[in-house]
């Protein structure tokens, strides 16, 4: 018999029987289908959040005997995603054993080291911190979630009268505590007190649900958490309004993406003052609803209150003073403005710092804000990269949508700062992060690349995003740009539309590159065209073409570019796309040599003009790519033939042979070469890379 279809309204019921039968009745492949759909709904756990397990009888290899051996994601992992790869086996047992050396809350982080004794899987993740809270409980799976409804119950003011007043006594209620081996004793403890409930509610925290399948659990996860959101909603209907009402009115969709770009760069500037930081923008509704409230000033600094919350967002967020119709076409005059309010911003939180810090305390991290709220506009993030900065800008929505429903139950309650600190600046914590792989070259970086639809363009794009960077692809072909974004990860890349000849393009292009990742700080100028042909045959068509993509268009996206790396004031690198044509005089090429040889000076004088700024101009010469290349598939390929009396099937061989390597070019070495440019040569402008495998007539003298 099938199951039936639910109908929820606040969450989203994702269970395929068809799927769920596929897996047979293999329990630990039934736990990751359903930590995977219920990681698939932000409002049931944002990315990173929660925690899921199950409990099953396997064969222990040293005793042949039959043992309960609990499955568990492991630390730093997401339900969302999460494989077998990426979990515990530990034995249950051996787990609950620990009671008996517990010495009490000063005795957490012992504990958590000796989670590595219960190890039943080899293979296993690391234990996380939420270990015991599922291996103390009974039941085959659980489910530890972080839905906003329920913690908007879970922050309310009466917390446990709330719980009390939706579910009765089918629900048991315990005050907050940092998670750790005692919150699981005193889950343990709820249980036994009140046998036969369904679920546990964490004061400021989230919540736990069982089953004795999987489906069960998720089911009971799911209709819980419909029950608190129904609650919520008819609370916010009775209020008549939410958060004090409307206090700013937002501008226009359209407006507030123009002064979200203008902007980005500055906050981008400012808060990598300590670190390099990446952007996201949001101006949803959810946010501006907030973000445009009376009760704005109130609330906010109050901070967020589930530990998975402030953790990715800082404890409190920065709202800017500008005034939704302020000017920001003044450079200068806005960063005036700002400068202040991020000093005394990183003032607060160093005094946050110094009142809470223990005598073991990590030292103080970046300063900076993460989260930064612009009524009328809407709300920006900074962090290490896209997704760690997108994660921070969604969890900052679960916050609102939790702020939402307390004060809509009776009144939000954000954590003691004194608890707050405990977990931001845990040991276990900073363990965690001491544990993160080391950056990329390139992490924290934004990169345009031109052209990068295919062929070099492309091949640039790659290596740039394979050294860390985020990529910004432009080309004149939509269809070819949604092919190449198809190849990178999520949060690593986007495109553009972009026609270089067109000064109003490339704006767009630069704009969605801030919106996109808060700025840029290197722009490879790939786009072009080939056009080989004698004087006599070359019109004023070919030589204007030529002239408005290679010339023209790298003018107006290095001045368009220096104007938004000045905002960010962080330096940047600016690479032209030229070519062995711009030194070598050969036949049939005068357009084409001409306006390389003018791409190849401009370069020079840029890297004159900008080293002020630290942003530094250089120049990679291909020469002969002819497999991969975009130019090759035109009339150019036939013009060289001609011009060196041969086939175009011979092209690639004779390039070959002509070079001192005798080595065939491909996109891929000229994509190097730019790397070595940005990413390890850091102390060079002004300079010409040959990338032609030696040809001593182009020789750089």
């Amino acid at each position: 018999m099938g199951t039936p279809v639910k109908n929820f309204k606040y969450v989203d019921y994702l269970w395929d029987d068809k799927k769920a039968a596929e897996l047979g009745d293999d329990q630990v492949a039934l736990f990751l289908y359903r930590s995977n759909i219920l990681g698939a709904d932000l409002r049931i756990t944002n990315y990173g959040g929660g925690n899921t397990s199950c409990k099953t009888i396997e064969k222990d290899p040293l005793t042949d005997k039959e043992v309960e051996v609990m499955w568990i994601k492991g630390s730093g992992g997401d339900i969302g995603t999460l494989s077998r790869e990426g979990i515990a086996g530990l034995y249950v047992d051996r787990l609950r054993d620990l009671k008996k050396v517990y010495g009490g809350l000063e005795d957490e982080d012992r504990m958590v080291g000796l989670f590595d004794h219960c190890i039943y899987d080899l293979d296993s993740r690391a234990p996380s911190i939420d270990t015991p809270l599922h291996g103390l409980l009974p039941f085959k799976h659980i489910d530890h979630l972080h839905p906003d409804a329920l913690i908007a119950v879970a922050a309310a003011k009466d917390s446990e009268k709330v719980t009390k007043e939706i579910w009765g006594d089918s629900m048991g209620w315990v005050p907050w505590q940092r998670p750790g081996f005692d919150l699981g004793l005193q889950l343990e403890k709820c249980l036994n007190d009140t046998p036969g409930i369904r679920g546990i509610v964490l004061g400021s925290h989230g919540l736990f649900t069982w089953g004795d399948t999987s489906y069960e659990s998720y089911m009971n996860s799911l209709e819980v958490i419909e029950m608190a959101s129904e609650y919520i909603a008819k609370k916010i209907e009775e209020n008549g309004s939410v958060f004090g009402g409307q206090k700013v009115e937002s501008l226009p969709k359209k407006e507030r993406s123009e002064k979200a770009s203008r902007l980005m760069p500055m906050l981008r500037g400012l808060c990598s003052a300590e670190n390099r930081m990446i952007g996201h923008f949001n101006d949803s509704d959810t946010v501006l609803q907030f973000i445009n409230s009376n009760d704005l000033s109130r609330l906010a600094p109050m901070g967020t209150s589930c530990p998975d919350h402030f953790l990715r967002t800082k404890i409190q967020p920065l709202v800017l003073d500008l005034g939704k119709d302020a000017d920001l076409s003044d450079t200068d005059a806005v960063l005036e403005k700002l400068r202040p309010a991020f000093e005394k911003y990183k003032e607060e939180y160093a005094e946050y710092y110094e009142k809470h810090k223990r005598a073991n305390s990590p030292a103080i991290r970046d300063a900076s804000p993460v989260i930064i709220i612009y009524p009328g506009i809407g709300m920006f993030s900074f962090a290490k990269n896209k997704q760690t900065t997108r994660v921070a800008n969604e969890f900052y929505v679960n916050a609102i949508n939790v702020m939402r429903g307390a004060e809509a139950i009776t009144e939000y309650t954000a954590l003691p700062r004194q608890e707050a600190f405990d977990i931001e600046y845990w040991l276990l914590e900073e363990a965690k992060l001491q544990r993160q792989p080391k950056e990329k070259p390139l992490s924290r970086k934004v990169a345009l690349v031109t052209g990068a639809g295919g062929g070099i363009g492309k091949a640039i794009a790659d290596k740039l995003a394979e050294e860390g960077a985020n990529v910004v692809l432009t080309d004149i072909a939509e269809d070819r740009l949604q092919e190449a974004l198809e190849t990178y990860g999520s949060d690593t890349a986007s495109y553009a539309i972009c026609d270089v000849t067109k000064k109003e393009s490339i704006a767009e292009t630069y704009k969605k590159a801030c919106l996109d990742f808060g700025g840029v700080d290197i722009v490879v100028h790939s786009a072009g065209l080939a056009i080989s042909k004698p004087l006599e045959e070359t019109t004023e068509k070919d030589w204007d073409l030529l002239q408005n993509v290679l010339v023209k268009g790298q003018f107006e996206l290095a001045k368009q570019a220096v104007a938004i790396m000045r905002k960010q004031n962080l330096g940047g690198d600016f690479i032209s796309i030229a070519s062995k044509n711009g030194l070598v005089s050969g036949p049939n090429n005068v357009g084409y040599g001409t306006s390389k040889a003018a791409q190849q000076h401009m370069a020079r004088l840029l890297a004159a003009e900008l080293a002020g700024d630290k942003i530094r101009v250089n120049t990679v010469n291909p020469d002969g790519v002819i497999v991969g290349s975009k130019i090759w598939e035109g009339d150019w390929a036939e013009g060289r033939a001609k011009a060196y009396g041969i086939s175009v099937e011979e092209l690639p061989a004779h390039y070959a042979k002509r070079n001192l390597l005798n080595e065939i070019i491909y996109p891929k070495d000229i994509a190097n070469a730019v790397f070595a440019l940005v990413g390890i040569l850091d102390k060079s402008t002004g300079n010409t890379i040959n990338v032609d495998g030696g040809m001593a007539n182009a020789f750089v003298r």
